[in-house]
């Protein structure tokens, strides 16, 4: 949690974002996930000064393991002193203790941001999933807070001006916009809307752009005039039989492979879940994910 510190932006930890992401769906399933298509909602999570502290933090709890399907799982909140936004402790089960930053006393409508994330560490301990090292599995925490419907509320605790400024989570602001913005494209919904936060709404506009990018790379055919020039070069090199059949652009997202009595094949991500797919050269192309089912029409 920055408090009054300097907050990070850009995208520092992209890539184990977005492997984050290929990893909720190889553990969930495509079906699973789109049980999540509703997010948490504002009136759900509401928490006013009049609210008992302590029953008003429970009735938020609560509502996030209903959301996170955890129906037999009890989540404990205590507050106290701490460095960090909040802990919890990743026991058996069935109560799992979690404390939060004694300033939520005061910061009330930010302990549902808090909870997103405590409350998904225990359903992802209880799926079993698990990146190895404690950085890498804070991003993936607040990846799959986001991706499945409650990190919005992670986003919306940023707030920065000149005087102070704060952050929950693991990941830049943009890069909550980015994986917002991700589950935005899949299931067709603006969480814009629920922001309070002005810098929480530019944090996600900007994030917005960054994911929009992703589904216009060659050889998509929504790619660009820029791109799609890059990409025509470089196939070329990989045609080349004095390229030994193989071609890599530097800096650019497909790789081209040569397999077989010369069959050029195309590898590159998925733009919804990152799996890599490969899909034949020969012009026109629709190919579509095994992992997350995205339709991808390709020129390639």
């Amino acid at each position: 949690m920055a408090n009054g510190g300097p907050v990070e932006h850009g995208y520092p930890h992209l890539d184990m974002v977005r492997a984050s992401i290929t990893a909720l769906y190889k553990r969930l399933s495509y079906d699973t996930i789109r049980t999540f298509a509703a997010s948490v909602a504002p009136v759900d999570v509401a928490f006013c000064d009049t609210d008992d502290l302590h029953l008003g933090a429970q009735r938020v709890a609560r509502e996030l393991v209903r959301h996170y399907r955890l129906p037999d799982a009890r989540v404990i909140v205590a507050f106290r002193e701490m460095t960090h936004a909040a802990n919890v402790e990743l026991a058996a089960g069935p109560e799992y203790f979690v404390e939060l930053n004694d300033r939520f006393r005061t910061h009330r409508r930010d302990i549902g941001a808090a909870l997103a994330h405590e409350v998904m560490h225990v359903y992802l301990h209880r799926l079993g999933l698990s990146f190895p090292g404690t950085r890498d599995n804070e991003i993936l925490t607040d990846t799959a807070a986001a991706y499945l419907g409650a990190g919005w509320l992670l986003l919306d605790a940023y707030r920065e001006d000149a005087a102070s400024s704060q952050k929950l989570g693991y990941l830049t602001p943009e890069e909550f916009g980015y994986v917002l913005a991700k589950r935005a494209q899949l299931f067709g919904e603006d969480p814009s809307v629920w922001f309070t936060s002005a810098q929480a709404y530019a944090a996600y506009a900007e994030g917005r752009a960054r994911a929009r990018r992703d589904e216009q790379q060659p050889p998509l055919t929504a790619a660009g005039w820029a791109g799609r020039r890059r990409y025509a070069r470089d196939r070329r090199h990989a045609q080349d039989p004095r390229s030994a059949g193989a071609g890599v652009g530097v800096g650019v997202p497909y790789v081209f492979t040569a397999e077989g009595r010369g069959v050029l094949r195309v590898s590159f991500d998925c733009p919804t879940c990152h799996q890599r797919i490969r899909v034949p050269v020969r012009g026109r192309v629709r190919a579509r994910c095994g992992l997350c089912r995205t339709v991808l029409e390709c020129d390639t």
